[in-house]
Formats: C-alpha cells, sequence, structure tokens
C-alpha cells in the first residue's frame, strides 16, 4: 500500500483546494455541488463509463478532505456517490446503473441513505424496516431518523429486511425509494446542529415498489450493506479530517499574529506545542484513512472494514481536539461568529457518534481485532 500520494492525487488536492478557497465558508452548498460536479470531482470514484472518474474512495476522500479544510464541506458527498453511487456501481442492475450513475457522478441527481432506526440505531441486525413480496412487487414498512438530505435528494436508498425462503430469518436488503413514492413521508429533525443538510424522520407506509426497486441480489445481504458502510466510514473521517484542519488553520494564523507582551501568542510553547500535537493528531488519522481506502479501492472488504473503524475513530478523536484547542487559542474570540470557530464545537461532536459511535468501533476492533469475548 502506498504511503505517500501519487502526483495525481496531489493534483486532485490542489485543484480542490483551489476550488474550496474560491467559495469559503458561509458559500452557498448548491453552487458549490453544482460547480464541484461540472469539474467532475463528486464522480472521481464512480465508472468512466457513466460519466465518473473512474478513480475510487482514495480520490472522493481527497476531495471531502479539502473542501472541508476550506470550510465548506459537502456533507452529501459521503452519502450520494460514496454510499449509493458506490453501491449501485458494484451490485446495482445494468439499467439501476443507466438510471442513476450519471447523476450522481455529475451531481444533476443525488440520493439519501436510510438505515438509522429509532430502536436499532445503525445495528443492521436489530433494524425492523420490513420488505415482503406482493406479486411482483415490493411492500416496505418501517421507520427510520436521522436521515440526512432526503428533502434534496430524488431517492432514498433504504435498508429494510427481507425473509430467507430457507431459514426465515430476515437478511438486510437495500432499496430504491423516489421521494415522492405513496406512502414514503418525512419529518424534519429539530437539530441543534447548524449544517445545510437537514435531518429527517421517515415513515414508510406499506410502500409499494416495482420488482426492481431492489439492488443486487436479495442473497447478498451484509456483503451489500457493507460496500456502502466502509466508504461511509472512510468518507466520515475525511470530513473529520478536514474540518479539524479548518479549524488548526485558523489557531495557527491567530497565534502568528496576535501579540501579547511584544510576542506572538504562538511563540508560548504553551500555546505552540497544544497546535502541533493537533496536528500531528489529524495527519496520523489521514495516513489510516488512505490505508482504509486503499483497501476499500483494492477489493479488500474485510482489511478495509477493519481499517475503515480505525479511521473514523481517530478522525474523530482528532477533529474534536483541534477544534476544541482552536477555540481555546482564540479565547473569547474563539466564540465569536467573527470568526467561525464556535460553530465546529457542535459539528465535530457528530465525527465521534455518526455513523457509528466510537464505543461501538472499540466493540468491532476488541472482538475482530483482538479476539476478545463479545460483551453482549
Amino acid at each position: 500500500m502506498p504511503t505517500i500520494e501519487t502526483d495525481e492525487h496531489k493534483d486532485l488536492r490542489t485543484a480542490v483546494a483551489t476550488l474550496g478557497k474560491r467559495h469559503g465558508s458561509g458559500s452557498d452548498p448548491a453552487q458549490l455541488w453544482s460547480e464541484a460536479g461540472k469539474l467532475g470531482y463528486l464522480g472521481v470514484n464512480l465508472p468512466e463509463e457513466y460519466g465518473g472518474g473512474g478513480g475510487g474512495i482514495s480520490e472522493l476522500s481527497i476531495v471531502l478532505e479539502e473542501l472541508g479544510a476550506a470550510g465548506c464541506p459537502l456533507l452529501m458527498l459521503v452519502v450520494s456517490p460514496a454510499i449509493c453511487g458506490t453501491v449501485i456501481a458494484r451490485f446495482g442492475t445494468g439499467t439501476q446503473k443507466e438510471e442513476w450513475l450519471p447523476g450522481l457522478s455529475d451531481g444533476t441527481r443525488l440520493m439519501a441513505f436510510g438505515i438509522t432506526e429509532p430502536d436499532a440505531g445503525s445495528n443492521s441486525h436489530r433494524i425492523t424496516t420490513t420488505a415482503r413480496k406482493d406479486g411482483t412487487d415490493w411492500l416496505l414498512t418501517g421507520r427510520k431518523v436521522f436521515i440526512s438530505g432526503v428533502d434534496i435528494a430524488d431517492a432514498t436508498l433504504i435498508v429494510g429486511r427481507t425473509e430467507d425462503a430457507r431459514t426465515g430469518r430476515l437478511k438486510p436488503c437495500l432499496f430504491i425509494v423516489p421521494r415522492d413514492t405513496p406512502g414514503f413521508t418525512r419529518r424534519p429533525i429539530d437539530m441543534e446542529l447548524n449544517a445545510a443538510e437537514k435531518q429527517f424522520e421517515l415513515t414508510l407506509d406499506d410502500v409499494r415498489l416495482p420488482a426492481d426497486a431492489l439492488v443486487g441480489d436479495e442473497d447478498a445481504g451484509l456483503l451489500q450493506l457493507f460496500a456502502g458502510l466502509n466508504p461511509e466510514r472512510i468518507m466520515t473521517a475525511a470530513f473529520a479530517i478536514g474540518m479539524g484542519r479548518h479549524a488548526l488553520a485558523k489557531a495557527v494564523e491567530y497565534a502568528r499574529d496576535r501579540t501579547v507582551w511584544n510576542a506572538p501568542i504562538g511563540a508560548h510553547q504553551a500555546v505552540a506545542h497544544p497546535l502541533a500535537a493537533a496536528h500531528i493528531d489529524l495527519e496520523l488519522a489521514r495516513l489510516m484513512m488512505q490505508k482504509a481506502a486503499a483497501r476499500y479501492d483494492e477489493g479488500d472488504d474485510t482489511g478495509a472494514g477493519e481499517a475503515a473503524n480505525m479511521a473514523k475513530y481517530a478522525a474523530g478523536e482528532a477533529c474534536v481536539k483541534a477544534v476544541d484547542q482552536a477555540v481555546h487559542t482564540l479565547g473569547g474570540n474563539g466564540l465569536t461568529r467573527e470568526y467561525g470557530l464556535a460553530r465546529l464545537i457542535t459539528a465535530a461532536r457528530v465525527a465521534r457518534i455518526a455513523p457509528v459511535s466510537r464505543e461501538m468501533i472499540l466493540n468491532y476492533v476488541s472482538h475482530q481485532t483482538l479476539g476478545l469475548p463479545k460483551s453482549y
């Protein structure tokens, strides 16, 4: 696995950073999304024959990280091309690929992703949204919560469960549910988090779907689901690293310029060392993210699963520390609208919570990597 970025990756990073700086904090996300799509950045991970860049999650994570570092991250990058686009590209039918991938690649179409439930969180084994056959159609019933961007998405990729005819046990399956499908309703969740992308609770009341709404093989189960969840964790890491870099850059600039007692405050080790430590943590998290992305792009789903969880954990912790130290470096100014850091305090916490909590990642590593017995 390469530990040093290729020239192509460096060029992509530079180009996206330039776009991000041109838009900056407070920019219109829709306008940025449109321009990024026209430049080919939104679909860098999707197949070339459907208008994508032919790359992988390695390239898409660079796009999100650099936009985040410029203060204008696009959350739907995690969802639309990374999760939904990847799942459809790997497992979708020819018709599904032709219908969705060109639009997901250039940003003219959006897809949300619905897995989280009120009583199950993201535990795919406890999902209660069920799909049952009615002739050739499917009937989908259940509830989802904390689903991002449903109002602006053309469809939502819903994780449900179907009954295995051989064992009677329920297994996960994925369905494309268009936004205006009868019985598919949404309610906005009132969030303290100030983000362009809104959160919704979804209700599916005997939503009737045609047979071709099912993505992939009905029997593939967890394989197809984790084909989307591993990129989600990698991209969440990219989101967190970009946010941490953005906060750190503001703090470093302030510490370099702010003068007290005839010296910049950054000359004092009590200010400089925590910022240096935050930078180190972000760089280490990026290395794990790059490893996870490389494993995934190589087709090593098992290796990618372990690395993606570790990357998401490391990036979430590094982001929270970087934001906290940045705010602390600015003192009272860190809480003003002028510097734009206070809003990141809440946003940084998301990287510890979503799409899977740090405690569940520690469970994963203790069980799957270290071989320790389960506590549940």
